[in-house]
């Protein structure tokens, strides 16, 4: 109280015998400093008292028993807290409401522990493990398969399949030839070496090649048309004497009637229909 007065700054009542307050030097009775100067509360929006305990946090301002968490109703004095949308929760309340779960426990990720994330789902860091050896994967490479993660000695050993061209492990996609799989950019024609993966071939010796190459190097040409004759497709054609046509090839020299399925005559390197041959 101020040595020059015994009365309330602002009412001038007698402060002797009473409670009262200081502020800025001067004195007051409790009753004059709650009316100008005690906080209200956030929550229950009475002032708080000059003899209660004002907690404060980022400009507001409780009585220590309205500080709670907004949701389990549970006092927040002296214990750590979060806001969110100007709510207070305890770290509980927070976690379980705003927290990411683990997508291996499905549990809790607690603030300030550390969270891995990949592919958009989060893990504790001890649950982030190879599927098979169970150890930490941590920022590790790692390959997914049915959803579960592994890391890249386990993945070999267990899924992986190597190129039977280079001797690589093939971790994505490849291709198949006789019971043998490859890379799709190790899968070449034999002949010309582009890539087949995806494109149409034609085996031989057990080696692939292109339609090109095949052509090329070892199809047949029709008697009549001289292109090469291949199988792709299931393609017919027409053998006889060691010559060969396509299907829509194997005509009659004169009137061009089809002779697939039907008796022909020959005449010297032609072939006729039975009428055309007897006419001749």
């Amino acid at each position: 109280m101020s040595e020059n007065s015994n009365h309330c700054h602002y009412c001038m009542e007698s402060l002797l015998g009473r409670r009262y307050a200081f502020r800025e030097e001067n004195s007051y009775c409790v009753t004059c400093y709650d009316g100008l100067f005690a906080n209200s509360c956030e929550e229950c929006k009475k002032p708080i008292e000059c003899d209660a305990k004002d907690l404060a946090y980022k400009g507001r301002h409780w009585h220590e028993a309205c500080f709670k968490c907004a949701k389990c109703n549970h006092s927040l004095v002296e214990k750590p807290f979060a806001a969110k949308d100007e709510l207070l929760l305890c770290t509980q309340c927070y976690s379980n409401e705003y927290s990411s779960k683990c997508f291996h426990c499905q549990k809790v990720i607690m603030p300030g522990s550390r969270k891995m994330e990949f592919k958009g789902s989060c893990w504790h860091e001890t649950c982030f493990v190879c599927q098979y050896c169970r150890q930490p994967l941590g920022t590790n490479p790692l390959i997914t398969k049915d959803n579960e993660n592994y890391c890249v000695p386990c993945f070999e050993k267990q899924f992986a399949h190597h190129c039977y061209s280079c001797k690589k492990m093939i971790t994505t996609g490849g291709v198949t030839y006789h019971d043998q799989s490859w890379h799709k950019e190790c899968f070449l024609c034999a002949g010309c070496k582009k890539q087949l993966s995806g494109q149409k071939f034609i085996s031989k010796d057990d080696h692939p090649y292109c339609l090109d190459c095949f052509r090329k190097l070892y199809a047949k040409k029709c008697a009549a048309c001289n292109k090469p004759i291949t199988a792709l497709g299931g393609a017919k054609f027409i053998s006889f004497e060691e010559r060969q046509w396509h299907s829509d090839c194997f005509n009659c020299v004169k009137c061009s009637i089809s002779l697939v399925g039907h008796g022909f005559l020959t005449q010297q390197d032609d072939i006729l229909c039975r009428e055309c041959g007897s006419a001749a």
